[in-house]
C-alpha cells in the first residue's frame, strides 16, 4: 500500500477531516496490533478504509505481511484478502504516523506487582508518536484505563511538541469492546462509546467510528468515555463474584447453584444470569476495576464494594483447590501430595487461545506448592507463553488427548470449558473429574466421580 507524503494529507479544516472519515477515503493508524487492535484494523479494511498498523513487536509485523494470522479467532483468509487489496500494511516505523488521518493507540494497560495502574504503554506509545503528529490528526486511545486518563496523562505528552489539542489535533476516547471468540458479535456490531477532548475531537470520533461499525454511542467527554468501560466490567465483576459466593454458601447447604441459576433465569424480568467459575480471567475484568479503586483514592472515596468483590474473586483458585483435595481425600484417602492433576484448559475462557490473567495457572501454582504434579490439556494452547505473574510455567506444553493418558491422572480439573472437548469420552476414562465449569452436566453426563467445584 502506498502512502501519501504528510505534506500532502495535511488538513486545515476539521470538516475537512470529517468528510474524509464520512466518505472512507482517510487512512488510519492503529497503535498495538493485539486482541484489540488487530480486529479493529480488519473491521476498518472491510469496510475499505486504508489502515497502517503499528507495533513493536517484528513478528506480528511479519505475520501480517504475509497474510497470516496469529489468533486462532481471526483467519488468516481476513487478514491476506485486507493485505492482498492493498489496504492494510503493518510496520513498526513510527515516523509513518505522519501520513495518516487518524490514530487509534491499542495497548495494553495492565496492573504493577502492587495492583496498581500501570500506563507505561501508553506513555511510551504517546512519547513515541508526538514527534510525529501534525496539524488537522484525531488521536484516539482505546486502552482501559481511569477517568482522566486521556485528558491528564495522553494530551499533555502530546503537547510537547507545541501542537495543541482542540486547536492543532483532535483527542478522543473510545472503549474497545472486544470478545475474543464470540460468534455473535464481531467488532462490527458491536455498538462503539466515544467522547472527545472538545467538541470538534467528539465530531470527528463520532465520524471516524461511523464509517466503521454499525452504531455510534457519544458521551459528553472523554473522562465519561473513560468511565464506561469500567463500569461494564466492574458490573460483571461484582456479579461474578456474588454467584462465586452464593456457589459457596449453596454447596455446604447441598444446593447446585448451576441448577438454581439456570431456574432463576426462566424469570422474564428483574433477573440476569451470571455464571461462577474458578477465578477471573482475561485483560479486563481482573484488572478494570482497580484503576478505578486507585483512582478514587485521589477523591477520598472508599471502593467497598468493588474491592470485596475482588476478594472473593481472587479467593475462588484457592476454594478449587480446596474442594478438589476433598474430594481426592473422600474417594481415595490420599492427598495432594504427590497427585497427578490434569488441568483441562489453560486458556481464560473457552474457544480462544488467551492465557492472559487465567485462572488456571493459579491453579496449577497452587497445585504444585502442595505437592502435586500439574499438566494441562488444552487445544487451543500448544505452550504456555511467558507471563510477568506466573513465569516458572512458561514454556510448558500441552499434553496430548489419548484414553490412556486421562486415565493415568489421579484427578482431571476442568477450568475452561472448550467446546471441543469430548467430556463424555473424558469422564470414561477419567478416575475423578472435577468441574469448574458445569461442562460435564451440560453435555448430559452425570456421576459420582464427577464433582462440580
Amino acid at each position: 500500500m502506498n502512502i501519501a507524503p504528510a505534506k500532502q494529507t495535511i488538513l486545515h479544516s476539521d470538516s475537512a477531516l470529517e468528510d474524509l472519515f464520512a466518505s472512507r477515503k482517510a487512512t488510519v493508524g492503529i497503535i498495538g496490533l493485539g486482541y484489540v487492535g488487530l480486529p479493529l484494523a480488519l473491521a476498518a479494511c472491510d469496510q475499505g478504509i486504508s489502515v497502517v498498523g503499528f507495533d513493536i513487536d517484528p513478528k506480528k509485523i511479519d505475520r501480517i505481511e504475509a497474510g497470516e494470522s496469529y489468533f486462532k479467532h481471526i483467519p488468516s483468509e481476513a487478514i491476506g484478502s485486507a493485505v492482498k487489496q492493498g489496504l492494510f500494511k503493518a510496520t513498526s516505523d513510527f515516523s509513518r504516523i505522519s501520513a495518516t488521518h487518524a490514530i487509534i493507540i491499542c495497548v495494553p494497560t495492565p496492573l504493577t506487582a502492587h495492583r496498581e495502574p500501570d500506563l507505561s504503554y501508553v506513555e511510551a506509545t504517546a512519547k513515541a508518536i508526538a514527534p510525529f503528529i501534525r496539524p488537522g490528526q484525531l488521536i484516539v486511545l482505546e486502552s482501559t484505563t481511569w477517568p482522566g486518563t486521556t485528558e491528564e496523562v495522553v494530551k499533555p505528552i502530546l503537547e510537547r511538541e507545541g501542537l495543541k489539542s482542540g486547536t492543532d489535533f483532535y483527542l478522543a476516547f473510545s472503549p474497545e469492546r472486544e470478545d475474543p471468540g464470540n460468534p455473535n458479535y464481531a467488532t462490527q456490531s458491536i455498538p462503539k462509546v466515544v467522547g472527545g477532548d472538545g467538541h470538534r475531537a467528539y465530531r470527528l470520533a463520532v465520524a471516524l467510528y461511523g464509517s466503521i461499525v454499525k452504531t455510534v454511542v457519544p458521551v459528553s467527554s472523554t473522562k465519561a468515555a473513560e468511565a464506561v468501560k469500567l463500569t461494564e466490567n466492574i458490573f460483571r465483576a461484582v456479579n461474578i463474584a456474588l454467584v462465586n459466593e452464593l456457589k459457596v454458601i449453596y454447596e455446604r447447604m447441598g444446593v447446585d447453584v448451576w441448577e438454581v441459576i439456570e431456574a432463576a433465569k426462566s424469570k422474564p424480568f428483574g433477573y440476569m444470569p451470571f455464571y461462577p467459575g474458578p477465578g477471573l480471567g482475561g485483560h479486563c475484568i481482573p484488572i478494570d476495576p482497580f484503576y478505578l479503586t486507585w483512582k478514587a483514592r485521589e477523591f477520598g472515596v472508599s471502593t467497598r464494594f468493588i474491592e470485596l468483590a475482588g476478594e472473593i474473586n481472587t479467593d475462588m483458585p484457592h476454594y478449587v483447590i480446596n474442594r478438589l483435595a476433598r474430594a481426592l481425600d473422600d474417594r481415595t484417602g490420599r492427598g495432594l501430595r504427590g497427585a497427578r492433576i490434569l488441568i483441562l484448559g489453560i486458556a481464560y475462557k473457552k474457544n480462544v487461545d488467551d492465557v492472559r490473567e487465567s485462572p488456571a495457572l493459579r491453579l496449577m501454582e497452587l497445585l504444585e506448592e502442595r505437592g502435586a504434579t500439574a499438566d494441562f490439556y488444552d487445544p487451543f494452547v500448544k505452550q504456555i507463553p511467558p507471563t510477568r505473574e506466573h513465569a516458572a510455567l512458561a514454556d510448558r506444553t500441552t499434553i496430548a488427548w489419548r484414553p490412556d493418558a486421562i486415565a493415568s491422572y489421579d484427578v482431571v480439573l476442568i477450568s475452561t470449558d472448550h467446546d471441543g472437548v469430548d467430556y463424555r469420552k473424558l469422564c470414561e476414562n477419567a478416575k475423578l473429574v472435577v468441574d469448574t465449569r458445569n461442562a460435564c452436566a451440560r453435555a448430559g453426563v452425570s456421576a459420582d466421580h464427577v464433582v462440580k467445584a
